[in-house]
């Protein structure tokens, strides 16, 4: 796949910001939470809970979009998601996350959604 996102972006990406995660609700409504991701590739990372709200709604509908902002800068990837739960691809995730934010308390319930992320909107100079 092409590069989606300039330098500026992916510098953008790789700091210590929250994000949002907008899924699907099980009503149809938009369901948002902050979460922190990683980024490699053009594959998008979120460590979290396996029961939670968000899982349940990836593993119902798969579209699932991702918005940072900071003061004027903006960037929303978007893309079909899916959950891993595999010991590795947990793994990989958690170690992501802990290279980019912290390192996260145990939690035998973690799961991994990932995103592989087709489209950017952002402000200027975030697309590549």
């Amino acid at each position: 796949m092409p590069e989606l996102l300039s330098p500026e972006a992916r510098e953008f990406v790789s700091g210590n910001i929250l994000a949002t995660l907008s899924t699907i609700g099980p009503n149809g409504s938009i369901h948002v939470v902050a979460v922190g991701f990683t980024l490699v590739g053009n594959t998008a990372r979120i460590i979290t809970s396996d029961a939670t709200q968000k899982v349940v709604n990836v593993e119902r509908d798969s579209r699932a979009t991702l918005s940072q902002l900071e003061g004027r800068r903006w960037l929303t990837l978007s893309g079909k998601a899916h959950i891993e739960r595999d010991a590795p691809s947990v793994a990989e995730a958690v170690r992501l996350y802990s290279g980019q934010y912290r390192i996260p308390a145990e939690n035998p319930e973690r799961v991994a959604i990932v995103i592989e992320i087709d489209s950017v909107l952002g402000s200027p100079g975030m697309r590549a």
